[in-house]
């Protein structure tokens, strides 16, 4: 066997790229399912996102790919019931039982990864105090 490494990790490959799949190789999110859908372009936008937050792709674990990949899912499932919610203008138990747990789940699911909200820095630098003295 050839030194194949992995390259998001570095570690040694078991098999060539050819012989992986798709999802392994990052070829598709979920192969056989139309990647031009509305629920699978959000799906993978928000994983790019997640994914860039923990460093991006070549500091990221198998695993934590796995979590991220359930979280967005998760995400994209509890954006289309708040928009259920927002066309019928109620929302019933049962989906509000479904959306409790699933914005629960997330939570959990986000918490492990270590994916925290961070707030931006709004001090302004010198020149912008400056110029905001010299406007007013």
């Amino acid at each position: 066997m050839t030194d194949r490494k992995h390259p998001a990790s570095g570690v040694k490959q078991a098999y060539p790229n050819n012989a992986r799949s798709r999802v392994t190789n990052g070829k598709d999110l979920l192969p056989g399912v139309d990647g031009r859908t509305a629920w699978v372009k959000r799906a993978r936008d928000l994983l790019s996102i997640h994914i860039a937050d923990l460093g991006g792709e070549d500091v990221c674990s198998e695993a934590e790919k796995g979590i991220i990949r359930r979280a967005c899912v998760i995400t994209v499932q509890l954006e289309q019931l708040e928009k259920k919610f927002a066309i019928t203008n109620e929302a019933k138990p049962a989906d509000l039982d479904l959306y409790f747990r699933g914005a629960n789940t997330l939570r959990r699911l986000l918490d492990v990864t270590g994916l925290q909200r961070r707030s931006r820095d709004m001090t302004p630098t010198i020149d912008e105090y400056i110029r905001r003295e010299a406007a007013e």
